[in-house]
């Protein structure tokens, strides 16, 4: 061992380089702050020689971890206690190796790195980059214990570095694909990606991958070659051009690098999982999810039923006292000098020695004050019997005996607790709880903690959240008042009263009181005694936590009884010198000590070659969490290193304890060192079905345990079922150990119903009858009885997690996990293991603090290598992996993790992560089999089936357009130029139109007369200067307003056809210009109209940039017009000739126009009219763009049809004065008004918080009857109901909003007016909306299935407003065209006098055009023509009637067929997998879904601070299983606005798609599931 420690350095200079490394391996200082120092201090000693193996390609500040000092160092490490023999006996490094290895020869496919934000990577990989060749040079310290004190965290788990160095790079290799050279890649780009996008293609290029279930659309599998030398080129290549053009599943050749690491994902797969799934009956729609059936081959207990274990009788020593107040008594009087308690400073010095006299005055005198000097004489604050909190720091423990004694003397019950340190403490708001149902009103504490407590501005200790009030009462002797002569105790024998309560935190976080009877705590001590052999006068050092637990059982309990001296080493003086125990048991020379695995895991990290360490006085070493599975490891080591020292093999002593059983199980001292300790070498796989199994032939998984002993005295154990009634056992069957004796908890306090459980078991034997009519304690701890009475101990029932249905432990995960290479990666070892539900599974979730100076490429590496040794060895996938900065883990007081409220901020999306792996594709294999479509059925037997199961063809019409009689005189007229015309004529100053402006006052306003001469001027125009034909195009590029009305009559008047065209964002004109220009050329205008302002900015600079000017048909300003009128008005000489032209862009990003002919348009304004009932003398508000569709026939066309006036608002004129609508509809005493969704969501958040101003600016709502928003999409039945709620206040009738759906082939279906109030009884009502519930899951198989409000699953649908008059609808079947049942979802089809003629296109795609505009059923009604709408929706007759008396047919539309996303043979509709996510996070703001290659991609906008970037990526993975059965494959999180929104304010979910493939939308972070 000396050979490798060459330097001979002195004493002082050895100590403090001891020091230096344990500040180094606790993290207070950083790496390079230790060199620095560790260099000074040695530089004296170091021969000058040159750095050796040095690569002159790396400059010289990056190589920190290889000059010759350090590795010198790292060597001097491993020669003091990490990296020797002695940790041979640490299996699990090696079997993590090995099953890494094997990983390797399966040729693991690799991961897809994550993308993420520069600023959300603190440093890039070159920064801290190792040379390969170097690689192995101490990057493996073994110091990852933990400081997990009462939490299940990895207590120092020693583990060895054996065979690393060339494993290091073997494994390397094993994950990055073959050549070293292709680690070095950069890793810093743009938006994401690193090198390892180039190694993983390499991966691909040699991995053959064969077809799968996962994404069986390819035909053929996938294979990406790739050159061996190609990787290192790819640094210098540009933005998008990472990847060579691959051939993705669609076909379509793709560039850029997400596309690549897409493909790469879907390759990875495309690897059949593991278990395959099963095939089994699908009921109608009922998706199932399959339950996991039991493997017939898993392995079975076949032992005989076990027989409960009797532990040896508890002999009665004569001069045992009675009670323990009789003990403190008969020490305080007899041997007042004998010392009791000797407390330790942090120099380790002896800071103060309690003797039995003194603890027995000093408790008296608390017991006398706590009694008669709280409350008054007549009405004390305390009585025999009540609970008292102690509060004392964990560095005085003689503060506590004092106040412990003095509430058992004054029979009050000590609840100890920790030190609150803020207010808001993890697991303080439960401790809080458990003192409330306590009835805790007093608090005990030391001067010093009282002084320490925060204090509010007064000086008053504030009340802690979820605290009771409590009155603090310091117990220093100073501040009491001495009892009188002849006041004296009451000491009784010990009876069946409460002795003191300690706390147990439960793995859900909540905090229960174990209460422990005065005759428990007495028979306890008994025992104790008895199996450790305590004697009097015996010197015992305890490193625990001396208020519950082992600690104080032995250090403050049992001591007193037999008036042992205990000497207490503080946490505190643990961390500044972990050595200080060893040296207290030499400088004492005590018998026993009391320990944790931990602490001699730190012992052997800190040991130098002390001379002068002798351990030969202790006969007892307790290990107080010999039960947890790695501590076998640390005794092994511990005994390889200080066996030297004088240790005795036997000396080691593990026991087993827990709150409800307190000691089930401890090793006896024995005298006979050749008695070996019983080890279980136990098969994992075995030990996860529940069954124990010596393993044999399988070395990588494995558990070796080492026994804990035997049944205390006085106690029977037995070993029962985990769950369901307590079933013995057989032999080689694992369970909860089950204690019967009168040294256990009694109850949890206040809880008679868990008690029950708990408490007061009975086991039963397999024939049913009770193996005791005493009641047995469940302790909490899984494992069995081995030969020869042994315990053995497997696990704890806190850290089971059972994932179908195996049995894993938390503690054996994070032993793999730690076992890792490189081990130092994770921050002082600090993982947290346990599982969250999702889809009525248990996931397991692995989150680890990682070092500071950790890399992108580390951490990653380490994630990849976590996975796949979890999965070698324990056989099970980790559904999400999350690594957080260090020390940012919620502590308990002890420094270890606390679990549940770590596990609390993961599940509310707060622990912040710095990386996150998700692996739902490997985990979860219980979801639904994908739907297989049946072979269609003949139309015959669909007739029948219908008629049979009594559904009618779901078919629906308006009123009837023939029999309307009403007195309209528009009817007279085919044109509309005839009807302005004729206008003109008759009511010449009736005002039309009145536009408003920002300030809501009125811009301009157009009468009929107006109207009709600008309209002949524009003609007049267009004939001189623009020399135009009639039928000629003329495109209308103007703002919302009068000009566009008056541009559109004077394209009528002169023949021409007009289409209106958004004019270009002059803020945003590179984006919205081109838009502009392509409009124009598709709809082949031949000259454009606009305004002076818009020709000007056409000519500007940046608008050249965009689009050439030369490159624009003529520009007419109609700013200036002619005076003189026109010879003749052009009037049309067939009235299906065209009208306009409408153009709009879909959600699915399609420029579509439609043809709209004289008659159609007619038809349109007059059907309008009727379901509105305009007439002149009404009024309407329009707040809408007046480019396309609805909004524009209602902006231009219907006041001109009907003579109405129309308040005209600009929408954009709302980003300024949000209120501008309302208070227009207010101020008009407007009845019928017309908005978007975006108007109406920009008045609900622009809005909300100022109803009540606008009351006091009087604005009021009540008059209006209608409110209809103008759709093309399912109506967002969230967004009206909260508008609705909203200015309820405001007189808003919450009936009158409604919704109107129209699409390309016919601009209008629907529109639902309400008749509110008194119109009601004029017979014109149409009847409200009504809104249904329909079952989720059967819509994705295209079934409805109507279901109650709020049942699982259910989905509210809002109707669709009112079918217009003369409007047939037909719900047929986009595949076949047959007719459905209404039972059945399918695609809409209209048959309308305004049906659009046809798409405009240059092309003329003629298949197109027929299919959409002149579709017939392919049985029944095949004569009438239809056109198709491209949306899947259903029919519904309801209950309600309208006017007429006739049952009323509602249309309920739920999405575009285009958007659809069909995944796993289902339909999915992307707005309800974007409602279930935008729910889970406060912070997401907007969400979109599409598909890319079969993989569902979710981007959401994120509101708040980068930081909280990673948190979502599990929280809408969970959601999207859980509400949708369906795995995402790549989580985007991006800034809030990047999600594109159209002037309709829909989602262009394939514009962000393309976005995202061409890697434009500056993702903050992205995230690949595995």
């Amino acid at each position: 061992m000396a050979d490798r420690d060459t330097l001979p350095l002195p004493l002082e200079v050895r100590t403090r380089l001891a020091e230096l490394e344990l500040e180094l391996s606790e993290g207070d200082i950083t790496q390079k702050g230790y060199e620095k120092k560790r260099s000074k201090l040695i530089g004296a000693f170091l021969p000058q020689a040159p750095g050796k193996g040095m690569d002159p390609s790396v400059p010289h500040e990056r190589r920190t971890p290889v000059t010759p000092g350090s590795s010198s160092r790292y060597h001097r490490r491993r020669s003091s206690g990490s990296r020797d023999e002695r940790y041979r006996s640490d299996v699990h490094t090696e079997a993590v190796q090995a099953a890494l290895a094997k990983q390797k020869e399966r040729g693991k496919m690799a991961v897809p790195m994550p993308s993420k934000r520069r600023s959300l990577v603190v440093q890039s990989s070159m920064d801290a980059y190792t040379p390969p060749g170097e690689e192995h040079i101490g990057l493996q310290d073994t110091s990852s214990g933990s400081e997990g004190e009462g939490s299940m965290q990895g207590e120092g788990t020693p583990t060895s570095s054996q065979s690393s160095i060339n494993m290091e790079n073997w494994i390397s290799r094993a994950i990055h694909g073959s050549t070293t050279s292709s680690t070095t890649s950069s890793s810093s780009t743009q938006s994401g990606g690193s090198g390892a996008a180039s190694r993983l293609a390499d991966v691909m290029g040699q991995t053959h991958l064969g077809k799968s279930d996962v994404t069986s659309y390819t035909t053929d599998s996938i294979q990406v070659e790739r050159p061996q030398g190609s990787t290192t080129t790819s640094r210098s290549t540009p933005k998008y051009g990472n990847a060579e053009l691959m051939e993705t599943g669609d076909g379509v050749p793709v560039g850029g690098r997400v596309s690549a690491k897409i493909q790469q994902l879907v390759n990875t797969l495309k690897r059949p999982k593991r278990p395959p799934l099963r095939e089994f009956f699908v009921d109608d729609f009922e998706e199932l999810l399959e339950v996991q059936q039991p493997d017939p081959n898993q392995p079975k207990a076949e032992g005989a039923q076990m027989l409960a274990m009797r532990g040896e009788q508890l002999g009665v020593v004569t001069n045992w006292p009675l009670s323990l107040e009789a003990a403190l008594q008969r020490w305080g009087t007899i041997s007042p000098k004998a010392p009791c308690l000797t407390t330790m400073d942090t120099n380790g010095k002896p800071l103060y020695i309690l003797t039995y006299g003194k603890l027995w005055t000093r408790s008296m005198k608390v017991a006398y004050n706590i009694l008669h000097k709280l409350g008054s004489k007549q009405e004390p604050m305390l009585r025999p019997g009540d609970r008292v909190a102690l509060v004392f720091p964990n560095n005085d423990p003689a503060a506590f005996m004092v106040a412990f004694y003095g509430c058992l003397l004054a029979e009050v019950v000590p609840v100890p607790i920790e030190v609150p340190l803020t207010r808001k403490d993890a697991g303080s708001q439960q401790i809080g709880f458990l003192l409330g149902s306590c009835g805790v009103t007093v608090a005990l504490t030391s001067d010093a903690c009282h002084k320490g407590l925060p204090k509010s501005p007064t000086g008053e200790i504030p009340q802690f959240k979820g605290w009771p009030k409590l009155l603090w009462f310091v117990t220093e002797s100073k501040h009491l008042s001495k009892p009188p002569r002849d006041w004296f105790p009451h000491i009784k024998d010990a009876n069946n009263e409460t002795a003191y309560i300690e706390y147990k935190t439960c793995k859900d976080g909540s905090v229960l009181g174990v209460t422990v009877m005065r005759i428990a705590l007495l028979t306890h001590c008994q025992a104790l005694t008895q199996s450790c052999g305590y004697t009097e006068a015996e010197t015992i050092v305890n490193v625990l936590d001396f208020k519950k637990d082992v600690g104080l059982w032995h250090g403050i309990l049992t001591s007193v009884m037999n008036m042992m001296h205990v000497i207490s080493i503080p946490y505190s003086l643990m961390k500044v010198n972990p050595l200080s125990w060893i040296q207290k048991v030499c400088q004492y020379k005590a018998k026993v000590a009391c320990v944790k695995s931990r602490d001699m895991h730190w012992a052997l990290v800190a040991h130098r070659d002390q001379r002068d360490i002798n351990l030969s006085s202790l006969r007892m070493l307790v290990v107080a969490d010999g039960a947890n599975p790695w501590s076998v490891s640390s005794c092994d080591a511990f005994l390889n290193v200080f066996q030297s020292k004088g240790l005795k093999p036997e000396v080691i002593c593990p026991c087993a304890s827990s709150p409800e059983a307190l000691t089930v199980a401890i090793r006896r001292p024995t005298d006979d060192s050749n008695q070996p300790p019983g080890r279980g070498v136990l098969s994992m796989q075995g030990l996860s079905h529940g069954v124990i199994r010596v393993d044999s032939e399988e070395k990588l998984s494995v558990l070796t345990l080492q026994d804990v002993g035997t049944v205390m005295p006085g106690a029977l154990m037995c070993v029962v079922r985990p769950d369901g009634v307590p079933q013995l056992c057989k032999t080689d069957e694992i369970g909860e150990l089950c204690v019967g004796s009168i040294a256990t908890g009694t109850s949890y306090y206040g809880l008679s119903g868990m008690t029950k459980n708990t408490f007061e078991v009975f086991p039963m034997n397999s024939v049913g009858a009770l193996i005791s009519e005493y009641p047995f304690t469940r302790t909490g701890l899984l494992g069995f009885v081995g030969p020869g009475g042994l315990c053995f101990i497997a696990g704890k029932m806190d850290g089971l997690m059972v994932v179908g249905g195996r049995r894993h432990n938390a503690d054996d995960i994070v032993a793999t996990a730690l076992a890792v290479e490189p081990m130092k990666f994770v921050y002082r070892g600090r993982i947290a293991v346990f599982s969250i539900s999702v889809l009525h599974d248990e996931r397991i979730v692995v989150v680890a603090e990682q070092r500071p100076d950790s890399t992108e490429e580390d951490s990653f590496q380490w994630m990849s290598r976590v996975l796949q040794a979890i999965d070698g060895i324990h056989q099970v996938g980790v559904y999400c992996l999350a690594l957080v900065p260090s020390n940012t883990l919620p502590k308990t007081p002890l420094g270890g993790i606390h679990l549940s409220e770590s596990k609390q901020l993961f599940l509310e999306g707060s622990l912040h992560p710095c990386n996150v792996l998700m692996c739902p594709h490997t985990c979860v294999t219980n979801l639904p089999k994908p739907r297989q479509k049946q072979p269609e059925i003949g139309p015959a037997s669909v007739m029948v089936g219908n008629l049979v199961s009594g559904k009618r063809i779901a078919q629906a019409s308006g009123r009837d357009l023939g029999q309307m009689e009403d007195n309209d005189q528009a009817r007279k007229f085919l044109f509309l130029s005839e009807v302005l015309q004729w206008r003109a004529q008759t009511t010449p100053e009736h005002v039309l139109y009145t536009l408003l402006n920002c300030r809501g006052t009125i811009a301009s306003s157009l009468t009929c007369v107006q109207l009709h001469k600008r309209a002949e001027k524009i003609a007049t125009m267009l004939a001189e200067r623009g020399h135009l034909q009639d039928g000629d195009h003329v495109a209308l590029v103007y703002p919302p307003g009068i000009d566009l009305i008056a541009a559109f009559y004077g394209c009528l008047y002169a023949g021409c056809v007009p289409i209106t065209v958004r004019p270009p964002h002059p803020q945003n004109i590179a984006t919205t210009l081109p838009t502009v220009k392509m409009i124009v050329e598709v709809s082949r205008s031949a000259c454009m109209m606009t305004t002076a302002v818009i020709c000007k900015l056409l000519r500007s600079k940046e608008a050249s940039a965009a689009v050439d000017v030369r490159s624009w048909p003529p520009v007419l300003d109609t700013d200036d017009l002619p005076k003189k009128k026109p010879p003749l008005l052009y009037k049309p000489s067939n009235p299906d000739t065209l009208a306009y032209l409408d153009f709009s862009v879909s959600t699915t990003g399609m420029l579509a126009g439609v043809k709209m002919s004289h008659t159609a348009t007619s038809a349109f304004c007059r059907s309008i009219k009727l379901q509105c009932e305009l007439y002149p003398s009404r009024e309407v508000a329009i707040c809408l763009d007046p480019y396309c569709g609805l909004g524009f026939v209602l902006w231009c066309l219907c006041s001109v049809y009907s003579g109405h006036q129309s308040i005209l608002i600009p929408p954009s004129e709302l980003e300024v004065n949000p209120a501008l609508w309302l208070l227009a509809v207010s101020q008009y005493k407007v009845r019928d008004t017309f908005c978007s969704y975006s108007v109406m969501e920009l008045c609900t958040k622009g809005l909300g918080l100022q109803t009540e101003s606008l009351k006091s600016r009087g604005l009021d709502l009540s008059r209006v009857r209608t409110c209809v928003v103008v759709a093309e999409e399912r109506p967002r039945i969230a967004l009206t109901q909260s508008f609705s709620k909203l200015f309820k206040d405001l007189g808003l009738h919450p009936r009158a909003v409604s919704t109107s759906f129209g699409c390309r082939v016919n601009l209008a279906v629907c529109l639902q007016p309400h008749r509110l109030g008194k119109l009601a009884d004029q017979g014109t009502s149409g009847p409200d909306p009504t809104t249904v519930y329909v079952d989720m899951r059967a819509l994705r198989h295209d079934r409805v299935r109507l279901v109650e409000r709020g049942s699982p699953h259910s989905l509210p649908l809002m109707e669709s407003g009112k079918i217009l008059p003369g409007v047939r609808i037909i719900i047929a079947n986009p595949e076949t065209k047959g007719p459905l049942g209404d039972s059945h979802l399918g695609e809409i089809w209209v048959c309308s006098g305004h049906n659009a003629s046809g798409y405009f296109t240059v092309y003329g795609d003629e298949a197109l055009q027929s299919d959409h505009f002149t579709s017939r059923l392919s049985f029944g009604d095949t004569q009438t023509i239809w056109a198709r709408t491209g949306y899947l929706g259903f029919l519904r007759r309801t209950e309600l009637t309208d006017a007429s008396g006739e049952r009323h047919d509602a249309l309920y539309v739920v999405g575009a067929l285009d958007e659809a996303m069909e995944l796993r043979g289902m339909r999915y509709h992307p707005i309800d997998i974007e409602t279930s996510v935008i729910r889970t996070h406060k912070s997401i703001t907007e969400c979109a879904v599409f598909t890319w290659t079969n993989l569902l991609v979710v981007v959401v906008e994120l509101d708040g601070s980068e930081q909280e970037a990673l948190d979502l990526v599990p929280l809408v993975t969970n959601v999207v299983l859980e509400e949708h059965y369906l795995i995402v494959g790549v989580v985007v999180v991006v800034d809030i606005g990047v999600i594109p929104i159209n002037s309709r304010g829909e989602k262009q979910r394939m514009h962000l798609r393309d976005g995202f493939l061409a890697d434009q939308l500056d993702p903050i972070y992205v995230a690949y599931n595995m």
